[in-house]
């Protein structure tokens, strides 16, 4: 029986697969590198050690270095998490034959199933060698790994060769292998997908279905099991070639087959030979740990014949530190304040506590909140109650655009799932949530409070004039009050019930709602569940930027300039200029107008900070009237 298990791996991923040790009795060595030094994960393990540098491919990438890592620290066992070398069969190879047990499937399953261009070959489905006009559109995507890294729609046969270059580089980035196939890009189905576990005794089990339709940039946002309103006999379907692929390659351990549903029909896209990400929907319904089962494969005990029965339904969200209203922009920072509500049997998954930084260099994926209850409807309710009243404060995330999605139409619908959800329905999804204006007021007045020292007392001096606070769009009027305290006059209708510093009460149309208040001085206010930006009331000259100016809008590095882009060069709007990779996702940037490339500050390798200025690219307007 193992006794000290290392997981090559950071995160949330390896703060969950070290929770079920503890459970288990068993010892946990973490690896880190220098920018997750003091990471939750690496706080969480019995012993950690370091590896050298900061990129995943000076680092969770170095299969040489993890497998010298568990030999130092006394391991036994190796837990590979998701991503990184977690499907990479020569890893696997090594950390056996460096006497250690691998938990995860045998290395040649791996080479079958986990290059997908080999898993289609193997179920006699081939890739397109030659695309041509009539196979638009289709999908670039990486043979390796996944979570949408290396994946590229095309629908001009022009820019498959630009998507195929991308797509290699984010997958030899994130995988460390670079091949990429094409296939047809089958339009808004579903994704669905089977849960397999499987022993060295030749028990299979079939765990049911997930569906993780609701994507963004081909990566998962929103998973839930079972995969709502699928037919009977497609369902049988699924679960019957799952287990047949397992069969076929004597796969043992957890793995995923994923499949694209459309018009009725299943199309095979991969087996993922790890853990997947949501696998905590498929533990909520049915009852287990996956992870524990997972071990107790590795030891080389059975399965029970049979798995438990499911109940209910459950729903996953990826909480992630991005802008989806700009592009789903990776954001770095200081997460100041991370509290999820757990009434309810809420569950947390996440590698992040309050008071961590969210770095440049990994996924910006902060934590995964799940719910269980008896119905679809229920689980929904519930999930979107729990995030809309989580404290996240620091860098902009989804959690708005969450809320949204479990209450949409659309979502609570079940047949109307598909891939294409957010493309439809992005604008309407990062309005502004209902209640911010109100949510800036209780801003400006806590900021008013903690000026006074105390609201009640008294203000020293009544001005006549009206002071104004400026959140985002909104801006706030108010004045003190002769009696000692605050009346807002702009918005109308907003009658102060009482103000201190950190919380405010404020009744609107005959309603009172209280606003807890947290300020950190990084340009930020939140107020209850609102994030609000600050706006100066004057501008620094020294902050203003040049007409055209691309600046930076994420930290990370340019890993790409256009081929040829000089300084002089006729561009326009749209053409992509250069490429920015951040949190293992490469970003495109583009000119902003037509015109003439003015200044080419971006220089590939070089890592520039948010806001930098990138390019300028003076536009056919100013060219033709400079005054």
């Amino acid at each position: 029986m193992m006794s000290t298990v290392l997981v090559a791996n950071r995160g949330e991923i390896a703060c969950r697969v070290f929770r079920t040790c503890r459970e288990l009795g068993i010892s946990t060595v973490a690896v880190h590198s220098d920018a997750d030094a003091d990471a939750l994960h690496v706080r969480e393990a019995d012993a950690a050690v370091r590896l050298p540098g900061a990129t995943p491919s000076e680092t969770y990438l170095r299969g040489d270095l993890v497998v010298a890592a568990a030999l130092a620290a006394g391991a036994d066992a190796v837990h590979p998490g998701y991503g990184f070398l977690s499907e990479n069969a020569a890893f696997a190879r090594a950390v056996t034959d460096a006497g250690l047990l691998w938990i995860g499937p045998p290395p040649e399953a791996i080479e079958a199933m986990a290059s997908k261009t080999r898993a289609k070959e193997l179920l006699g489905i081939r890739p397109l060698s030659e695309v041509t006009e009539d196979d638009l559109p289709v999908l670039v995507k990486a043979a390796a790994g996944g979570g949408g890294r290396g994946m590229r729609i095309v629908r001009e046969l022009g820019a498959l060769e630009g998507e195929l270059r991308a797509a290699s580089a984010e997958a030899e980035s994130a995988f460390g292998d670079g091949e990429v196939f094409v296939e047809p890009y089958v339009e808004n189905g579903r994704h669905v997908e089977v849960q397999l576990l499987c022993d060295t005794h030749g028990t299979v089990w079939a765990l049911g279905t997930r569906d993780c339709s609701l994507q963004r940039r081909h990566q998962k946002v929103i998973e839930e099991a079972p995969a709502p309103g699928l037919p009977a006999a497609l369902e049988a379907s699924l679960l019957d070639t799952a287990v047949r692929a397992a069969k076929a390659v004597g796969y043992t351990g957890a793995g995923t087959v994923e499949f694209l549903v459309a018009d009725g029909r299943a199309h095979f896209l991969e087996m993922n030979t790890r853990l997947q990400v949501e696998h905590p929907v498929t533990e909520e319904v049915y009852g287990v740990d996956l992870v524990a089962l997972q071990l107790a494969v590795a030891e080389g005990r059975a399965l029970p014949p049979e798995p438990p029965a499911p109940r209910g339904h459950a729903i996953e969200a990826r909480l992630y530190a991005e802008d989806p209203a700009r592009e789903w922009a990776p954001q770095t920072g200081v997460l100041h304040r991370f509290e999820v509500p757990a009434e309810g049997r809420v569950r947390l998954d996440t590698g992040y506590a309050s008071g961590d930084a969210v770095g440049v260099h990994y996924d910006p994926m902060l934590a995964k909140v799940i719910v269980h209850a008896p119905t679809r409807a229920e689980a929904a309710r519930k999930l979107a109650h729990a995030l809309e009243r989580a404290r996240v404060h620091g860098p902009v995330t989804n959690r708005d655009l969450l809320v949204a999605s479990l209450r949409h139409p659309e979502y609570t619908a079940p047949e109307a799932l598909d891939t294409g959800f957010y493309g439809r329905n992005l604008p309407e999804l990062t309005t502004a949530p209902a209640g911010e204006a109100y949510a800036a007021v209780a801003a400006a007045l806590a900021e008013a409070a903690a000026g006074a020292g105390r609201f009640g007392g008294g203000w020293r001096n009544v001005r006549s004039q009206d002071e104004t606070r400026t959140y985002g769009d909104h801006e706030v009027r108010y004045r003190p009050t002769r009696g000692g305290g605050l009346e807002v006059t702009s918005p109308a209708g907003v009658r102060v019930v009482s103000a201190s510093p950190d919380r405010v009460r404020l009744e609107v149309d005959g309603v009172v709602r209280a606003y807890t208040v947290d300020s950190y001085g990084d340009g930020t206010v939140h107020a209850g569940p609102h994030r609000l930006t600050v706006r100066p009331r004057f501008t620094d000259p020294s902050e203003q930027t040049a007409p055209g100016s691309l600046l930076a809008p994420m930290p990370g590095t340019v890993v790409r300039v256009a081929d040829g882009l000089a300084v002089g060069d006729r561009v326009t709007a749209g053409q992509p200029l250069l490429w920015l990779e951040a949190m293992k996702m490469e970003h495109r940037v583009t000119a902003p107008a037509s015109g003439t490339l003015t200044a080419l500050h971006a220089v590939p390798g070089r890592q520039v900070e948010v806001g930098a200025l990138l390019a300028v690219v003076q536009t056919e307007a100013l060219e033709e009237d400079p005054v």
